[in-house]
This record gives structure tokens, C-alpha cells and sequence, in this order.
């Protein structure tokens, strides 16, 4: 993280929604990545929601509980192809899904997310493919049971660390770069426009 990002995170109201999902969520609006979560109070959400119509953004909450939400932000398109992916898919069928359609999985992983939030039910691992997380790195999660990773950033590596740094600094530079844009009054929804420009040229 910049200094200057530093100094402009030190000042911010968490209240200003758009922020939050700058923080959170830069990743997800730059285009390098399928999906991320943000978390809101249960108060936030409408305002929350509306900045995600406006910008264009997809998105459905996977958990409301003790005056929080969990939303998931997500590009549609990219989220789809990756669970119809066989090695993903299987994944998701050996935890007892049955039908890949989108709407399926995440109304399934709601149950499964609250349930876990609430009644201490078992962990829901497919978060990580829904995060669009590298498939070695969820199986080494599930397989080491979140332990002896090596290195915890995103999210935790288990294999190619090189590589998975190189994507942290990408998204720490797409954070760096959406802060900065919202301080000198840029909106969501017109950066989420600029970057589909960037993408489509």
C-alpha cells in the first residue's frame, strides 16, 4: 500500500459505502478478479445495493446475521465459466451440490454460509471457489485444514508463491489506484465504466 493511499485510508468515514467497496472490492472492479466480499451493517445495505445497480455490478447476499450482511460482488460472465470448469465443479459436487446454474449455488451456499455463522455448522470451503481462489490453493486449505500455508495474503497459498505475489501486488495497485480515484470525486459506477472502456478496447 502507498503512503499517499495510507494517508487517504487514515481519513476515510467507513460510512461512505463507496469507499468500503474500494477497499474490499478493488480487485473485483479492475477486472482482476471473479468475485469479493463486502460486508456491510444491515443499515447500509439499500444504499449499498443501490451504488451496485447504478455501477453495473452483480451481486447477492450470502449471509445476514446479528445486524450484518454478507454480500458477494461478482462479474457474472467470469463466475459462471469458472464453475462449469469440471476440476471445480467436482468440488462443488463432492459437497453435496447438485445443479451448477448460478442462482442454484449461491441460494445453496446461503443455507450453508448462515448455517455455519449461526449454528456452528461446518465450515462452507466452496467460499474459496466462489472467491475465484486457485483450485490447488482451496484444496490445500481443506487438506491442511487452514494450516501451514505458505503465505497468507488474500488469501492462503499452498502452491506457486511467486506467482500468487505477483497477484497481490496487481491487487494492491488496483486498490491503490480506486482510493485514490474516489478522494478526488470519481464515483463506482464511473470507474466500473472506465474499465469496461479499458477492457473492451
Amino acid at each position: 500500500m502507498s503512503h499517499e493511499t495510507l494517508d487517504i485510508i487514515q481519513g476515510i468515514d467507513w460510512k461512505d459505502i463507496e469507499m468500503q467497496i474500494a477497499f474490499h472490492c478493488a480487485p473485483l472492479i479492475a477486472g482482476l478478479k471473479l468475485s469479493n466480499l463486502l460486508m456491510l451493517q444491515s443499515e447500509e445495505l439499500d444504499r449499498g445495493t443501490s451504488i451496485l445497480k447504478r455501477a453495473g455490478i452483480s451481486y447477492f447476499v450470502v449471509a445476514v446475521t446479528n445486524g450484518k450482511v454478507a454480500v458477494l460482488l461478482f462479474d457474472r460472465q467470469r463466475l459462471e465459466t469458472y464453475l462449469r470448469k469440471e476440476e471445480v465443479w467436482k468440488i462443488f459436487q463432492d459437497m453435496g451440490y447438485q445443479n451448477h446454474a448460478m442462482g442454484k449455488v449461491l441460494y445453496a451456499f446461503r443455507q450453508r454460509y448462515e448455517g455455519y455463522l449461526l449454528w456452528n455448522q461446518e465450515f462452507p470451503h466452496e467460499m474459496g471457489l466462489l472467491l475465484g481462489y486457485p483450485i490447488e490453493d482451496v484444496k490445500g486449505f481443506i487438506l491442511n485444514e487452514g494450516e501451514n500455508c505458505l503465505y497468507t495474503g488474500y488469501w492462503k497459498v499452498y502452491e506457486n508463491l511467486p506467482e500468487k505475489m505477483i497477484v497481490f501486488r496487481q491487487f494492491e495497485k488496483a486498490r491503490d489506484m480506486l482510493i485514490g480515484l474516489l478522494s478526488n470525486g470519481i464515483t463506482i459506477a464511473e470507474v466500473v465504466q472506465k474499465c469496461l472502456l479499458v477492457h473492451s478496447a
